[in-house]
């Protein structure tokens, strides 16, 4: 067999393992040394392992990924997502709709610390839903909104996916960052007009709680500004040249720690808790680094990125026309893997394509993010659906009831990123 039928036989049982339940990460590292060994030799395919494996885990850029979800995990032990929502509650409790739009501010607020979609997930189904419940909402709507509001993690900073994207092609993940703040705004504004058009439509569906008192409102917005402080702290930093991704990750982590500690919300059970899991999520996206970087390397020794990007350059199709197969193509891969482990393996392969046909690739990154967010609440591998699911008890097909109308706000969103690219694109070009 030629180079590229070798590639394509890969990838086929590549795809043929990703279903058997093995860990991604593995997957696509035992395809690539398999491959690399075939087309050169076994010795060749063995110094290759040992050589990615190092520089993937000896890379000082990579460290960002462990610190940001750190950040993360320290945020949501301290109770932060707690108090958010709590805040929240008290502004727009009384609305229609009022807690569910309290779960969407909450959650966005909640981003700006976390970068996970599923610790958003779990987070808020343990602490909106049973609030939700008790005001009697239909159980839809809790759970749909709280299932949609924790995509915002693939695209409000410090985003995991936006670093990841960053590593693969060499983009400024602080760009990244500041591209996905306004899509990720918007993204909460459609939920919060759907939820109250939901609402007044059928008042039944979300009973209003009752009014706090304006004191009681302003009493609650210090946890909001300390939240905000952290987040411009980090973004801010990257943003003005303080410190490099990688130190703002520390910075905001430290930061985190050291109000938790003053607010008396962080014991040493807490913050071993919050360590380990961080670790655990932390190891298994380095795997996949480590999975998809040996895989990369067998799969350019085919050339198969170069003639793929050559083969959609030359299709007889308007540009946008091929974004679009494109984004189809994560989805539908992202429907049988996980969604940020095909960004993974995938990005590398169309990456070159995108540029040739001239998209800015920032843009790219961002509607990337935007198909993450689509995948994650989309089945059959919807994760953020799953956690939800395993919280609640209550039956996927409920849950996806609820997802819909917001599943419809993220498809308009990537359509108008789609017609407007400024609006990922404008606030890096006027921070840098």
């Amino acid at each position: 067999m030629n180079e590229v039928a070798v590639g394509i036989l890969a990838l086929v049982v590549l795809l043929f393992l990703f279903t058997t339940g093995i860990e991604l990460g593995f997957a696509m590292a035992a395809v690539g040394v398999a491959g690399f060994a075939y087309l050169n030799s076994s010795y060749a395919a063995w110094n290759l392992l040992g050589r990615d494996i190092f520089d993937a885990l000896s890379s000082y850029g990579f460290t960002v990924i462990p610190l940001f979800v750190l950040m993360g995990q320290i945020g949501s032990s301290a109770g932060i997502a707690l108090r958010m929502y709590d805040s929240a509650h008290k502004f727009v409790g009384h609305i229609p709709g009022g807690l569910a739009m309290a779960t969407v501010l909450g959650a966005t607020g909640f981003k700006a610390i976390c970068g996970s979609s599923p610790a958003t997930a779990a987070t808020f189904a343990s602490v909106a839903i049973p609030e939700m419940d008790r005001y009697g909402y239909d159980t839809r709507l809790s759970t749909g909104i709280v299932s949609s509001v924790a995509t915002l993690g693939a695209i409000i900073p410090p985003s995991i996916a936006l670093i990841l994207f960053g590593i693969i092609t060499e983009q400024s993940i602080g760009k990244l960052f500041l591209g996905g703040i306004i899509p990720g705004l918007m993204a909460s504004a459609f939920f919060l007009a759907i939820i109250y058009g939901w609402a007044r439509i059928n008042p039944a569906l979300a009973p209003r709680s009752q009014p706090f008192s304006w004191r009681a409102r302003f009493a609650s917005l210090p946890e909001v500004i300390w939240v905000v402080v952290v987040f411009l702290l980090v973004v801010g930093g990257i943003m003005q040249g303080l410190f490099t991704p990688t130190e703002a990750g520390a910075v905001g982590t430290f930061a985190l720690i050291l109000l938790a500690i003053v607010k008396k919300d962080m014991t040493f059970k807490k913050y071993r808790e919050a360590l380990v899991e961080a670790l655990l999520t932390a190891v298994m996206i380095m795997m996949l680094i480590v999975g998809s970087l040996i895989l990369g390397h067998f799969i350019t020794s085919t050339n198969i990125p170069q003639i793929a990007a050559d083969w959609i350059v030359s299709l007889p199709l308007n540009r946008y026309v091929t974004m679009i197969l494109i984004c189809i193509v994560y989805q539908i891969g992202g429907s049988f893997i996980d969604d940020l482990a095909f960004m993974i393996l995938a990005t590398p392969i169309f990456y070159p394509a995108v540029l040739k046909l001239g998209f800015d690739p920032l843009w790219f990154g961002i509607i990337i993010a935007v198909m993450i967010m689509i995948g994650v609440v989309i089945p059959p591998v919807a994760i953020c659906v799953f956690v939800v699911k395993n919280i609640t008890k209550v039956p996927l097909g409920t849950i996806y009831k609820g997802v819909m109308p917001f599943l419809i706000a993220l498809v308009l969103l990537a359509v108008l990123l789609f017609l407007f690219p400024s609006l990922a694109l404008w606030l890096p070009s006027v921070a840098f």
